[in-house]
């Protein structure tokens, strides 16, 4: 492969911003190169190509870097247009998706918030949890109407499926971590089918993260990132 043709994912494997690049590239049947990048000892070539945010994920390809998960999500869309689309056709369901995508990023935020704080603090968080997932239940229901087909059984997975799975695919990881019940299926039923069903898929489970390795992450991730209520 020509050097200009070539197309390398910077990433790092906790990550769940790298996980949905990750995804969509499978889904879309793209091959890539993957570069591993430490986040505690950040390599010049990351912090060259991503000088704003000095993050993962970033996509190179033809030489030229893309970054922000999300706005390279759209990128694979538009320029690879074999393969299942990531959004939808039409505009004001292309926007709804959008939206939903963004607010799953705040109620990730709430979560991460949740594991490095304790006492007042991190029930604020869980409780700031809760509502978004309720608020989530709903806006799901009016935006597949036919429940029963949210997710595509041939692993055509949207833009919305992968981030859910990606941002909230580990939640019994994070529960596990926390003592916690965080996604019931009796408080939001939709939200917990959904996840259900994607997280069992072939293509999602070789790309989010094994419990058994995340959850030591997310222990260390809330002792090195602990906010404590009585600071």
């Amino acid at each position: 492969m020509a050097e200009e043709d070539r197309l390398r994912l910077h990433g790092a494997w906790a990550s769940p911003y790298y996980h949905r690049v990750k995804l969509a590239l499978k889904v879309k049947g793209i091959d890539f190169e993957y570069v591993e990048e430490d986040l505690l000892n950040k390599s010049p070539t990351l912090l060259k190509l991503n000088p704003v945010y000095k993050q993962v994920p970033v996509l190179v390809h033809n030489g030229k870097p893309i970054t922000d998960s999300l706005v390279i999500l759209e990128y694979i869309d538009e320029t690879w247009k074999h393969g299942p689309k990531l959004l939808p056709q039409h505009p004001y369901r292309r926007a709804q998706v959008r939206f939903w995508a963004s607010f799953l990023e705040k109620l990730f935020d709430a979560i991460i918030l949740a594991l490095r704080t304790d006492g007042e603090a991190q029930k604020k968080a869980i409780k700031e949890v809760d509502e978004k997932l309720n608020i989530l239940e709903e806006g799901l229901k009016n935006l597949f109407p036919d429940c029963n087909k949210i997710v595509d059984v041939n692993q055509n997975l949207g833009l919305l499926d992968i981030v859910i799975c990606c941002m909230l695919g580990n939640y019994e990881a994070q529960e596990e971590v926390l003592g916690i019940k965080l996604i019931d299926y009796e408080k939001t039923p939709l939200v917990f089918s959904w996840l259900t069903v994607l997280i069992d898929l072939p293509l999602v489970k070789d790309t989010l993260p094994p419990r058994d390795k995340y959850v030591p992450f997310l222990k260390y991730f809330r002792q090195t990132t602990f906010i404590s209520s009585t600071a």
